[in-house]
């Protein structure tokens, strides 16, 4: 095999996700002589995101277009890809661990009876062999694999491993490759979104997070008006989202949305050990919680101790005075 590594990049509603880049970056620190190759999959025009992910990295890219990669399908996107993956040969896949990387990457990986390293959160030196850092129970500690032979075959987790910088100057070959997609057994009739637009949840480096504290679902309209003056996205508990506070969308913990984002605001969040799973290694943790003795406090880097519907109008206006 070649000395090449491939990046699948994700595109999301017309624009690419940040973890593409991301996995670029984390592609070059697997292997900072390889050649980088991206891949994009779709139905639309990729021709200008090929040469932005070129700016952030990537070599070169391939793309497929085609009326079945529409939207996702795990039998859609996975003829194209493979079809790419056979054509070049490549030593090593890196893909971000999304919801479509979770889903998409096991099944690639069997098809090309290889290996699969899940939910990296870094990528460290080891020699001749690059070392993967990936958490395990829940988040309560980490493991590091190597792969000894074989095809390097990589997922990582959003908003861990900072892209490069975009080198407009960049310039690289994008090509086109015909992929006649058929047999798609899962046919896709409507799309509804029910997550709110703008910044996607596990990708935000700021999220506000509330819990049944917030008490209805007009309680959660301070804290979508302070993730706005923060530039960030709005989550939430499990238990505000089964007291029907909000969409389970937002979701975040064991059996919803893992993020790390470099703040993450708790209001009136008690920090059950499943929602700690989701977001305990976050960079920066502040906790409002009426309740001092609430277990989120024992996780969190500062902590207010105050009723959450005067504290956040508080934090808005004060942010607001610094812009």
């Amino acid at each position: 095999m070649s000395d090449k590594l491939l990046v699948i990049g994700e595109v999301r509603e017309g624009e690419l996700r940040n973890v593409s880049f991301e996995a670029i970056a984390a592609a070059k620190q697997i292997s900072s002589e390889a050649e980088i190759v991206g891949i994009l999959v779709g139905d639309g025009e990729l021709e200008g995101l090929a040469k932005e992910l070129i700016q952030y990295g990537a070599d070169r890219v391939t793309t497929v277009m085609h009326e079945n990669l529409k939207t996702y399908t795990s039998e859609g996107y996975g003829q194209a890809i493979l079809a790419i993956i056979h054509e070049e040969s490549p030593s090593g896949i890196v893909m971000g661990h999304t919801s479509i990387g979770k889903d998409l990457t096991p099944k690639l990986a069997g098809k090309l009876q290889t290996g699969l390293i899940s939910d990296a959160v870094a990528v460290e030196s080891g020699g001749d062999q690059p070392v993967f850092v990936r958490p395990i129970y829940s988040g309560k500690a980490f493991e590091k694999k190597i792969i000894k032979s074989g095809m390097t075959f990589v997922t990582i987790r959003p908003n861990n491993i900072a892209p490069l910088e975009k080198d407009e100057s960049r310039t690289g070959n994008v090509s086109v490759k015909d992929v006649d997609v058929t047999d798609i057994r899962t046919v896709v009739k409507e799309v509804v979104r029910k997550a709110s637009k703008g910044v996607d949840l596990s990708e935000a480096s700021v999220i506000v997070a509330g819990g049944r504290g917030v008490k209805s679902a007009d309680g959660f309209k301070p804290l979508y008006e302070l993730a706005d003056v923060l530039g960030g996205a709005v989550g939430a508990s499990r238990g505000a989202c089964d007291a029907e506070y909000c969409d389970y969308a937002l979701q975040i913990g064991q059996t919803g949305k893992v993020v790390t984002p470099d703040l993450y605001i708790a209001v009136g969040i008690s920090g059950a050990i499943q929602h700690l799973a989701g977001m305990s290694n976050s960079k920066v943790i502040v906790a409002i919680n009426k309740d001092p003795e609430s277990n989120i406090f024992n996780v969190a880097d500062y902590g207010i101790v105050g009723d959450l519907f005067e504290v956040i109008p508080l934090l808005i206006e004060e942010i607001k005075q610094l812009k």
